[in-house]
């Protein structure tokens, strides 16, 4: 593996520093938002995602972005020729799974980071929870969003052989956008015949169309690949939380990870009217699952209503032991939280 002491580029990139790191297979993009002296938050997007396509619902929304931000010091990774305005990486140059594994360990001690907190989407978060189970004292905790950790199934083998071909010969076409849009979101904001896409929808559509066909295909070629991890799951310590939409593909696995892991060390957040991106779909699910997560590791945020920094789990604000049989952090339970869509006002007479 190559010097990680090495960066080749650093650019203000949206409000954040974007670092262009070598590894031993390939670059990496990290962008880098807030006070680097804080605890360090890593995150790595789905297939065809970047940080911004992936989770920036969940940074917009005030409360969340205040809680993550007030704590961490964000390090948003990549895929390789996944950042804005990436060249076409070549299809010679095959990476695996274990490949985007080790990269992340590059990333940390190029930034000399030790314990990290890794939040990672559906792929991503297989990628993170690998690490993880490789890299055990470089991991505090894990929040995953709608993660994988089997073996692709027929069906999604099917699918990704599908996705592949049509990457290679037509590359990023109507039709594999509309299969990755399916793969993020659910029914209700996807639209019909009836009902217009979402806006949401509609932002990610026109991401996918900047993003390169090749390096998306790098990409789904290792995650097509990937052992399963399931074992090596029983023996994972660091706390972790699952949250997974209710009609994501990848919900069985994850009440499959969540039985894995245990009740003592995960917690499930089950979204009602969701797909596989809650940080995008429902972000607001996210918050108080967050507050009472992130208090098991002593970390807090100034209150809501008012400049005092004491945590928003304090007297001011709902009591937690309300919402959960036990002290989230402390030992956590699985939970499901079932958020209906926001059903439109009647019109005043």
């Amino acid at each position: 593996m190559a010097d990680s002491g090495h960066s080749i580029s650093a650019a203000f990139h949206f409000g954040g520093k974007e670092h262009i790191i070598r590894t031993g297979c390939g670059s990496v993009s990290v962008t880098v938002y807030g006070d680097q002296e804080k605890p360090p938050l890593i995150t790595y997007p789905d297939l065809a995602l970047n940080h911004m396509s992936c989770f920036q619902g969940l940074f917009v929304s005030p409360e969340s972005a205040s809680l993550l931000l007030h704590n961490f010091c964000i390090y948003h990774i990549n895929p390789p020729g996944h950042e804005l305005g990436a060249a076409s990486i070549g299809i010679n140059d095959p990476v695996s799974i274990e490949d985007l594994s080790d990269q992340i360990l590059v990333v940390l001690n190029h930034f000399r980071l030790g314990s990290v907190m890794c939040m990672g989407a559906m792929a991503g978060a297989y990628i993170l929870t690998l690490f993880s189970i490789k890299y055990r004292e470089r991991v505090t905790g894990l929040i995953l969003i709608s993660p994988l950790c089997k073996a692709p199934s027929w069906n999604e083998w099917l699918y990704n052989k599908f996705i592949s071909k049509l990457l290679y010969y037509y590359g990023m076409c109507d039709l594999v956008k509309e299969l990755l849009i399916h793969r993020y979101f659910s029914k209700e904001v996807c639209g019909n015949l009836e009902v217009s896409e979402s806006d949401m929808v509609l932002a990610c559509r026109k991401l996918l169309n900047e993003r390169d066909s090749i390096n998306v295909w790098r990409y789904l070629q290792a995650i097509d690949r990937r052992p399963d991890i399931s074992e090596d799951l029983e023996s994972l310590e660091c706390k972790t939380i699952i949250f997974v939409g209710d009609s994501s593909p990848f919900h069985d696995d994850a009440l499959h990870m969540t039985a894995k892991l245990g009740r003592n060390c995960s917690a499930l957040v089950e979204v009602h009217a969701c797909g596989s991106m809650v940080t995008q779909e429902h972000p607001h699910a996210m918050f108080i699952p967050f507050e009472n997560f992130l208090k098991g590791f002593g970390l807090h945020r100034p209150c809501r209503y008012s400049n005092s920094p004491r945590s928003p789990l304090g007297p001011c604000c709902i009591d937690p032991e309300l919402l959960y049989p036990e002290k989230m952090g402390l030992k956590l339970r699985p939970i499901k939280i079932r958020v209906s869509p926001p059903q439109p006002r009647a019109h005043e007479n």
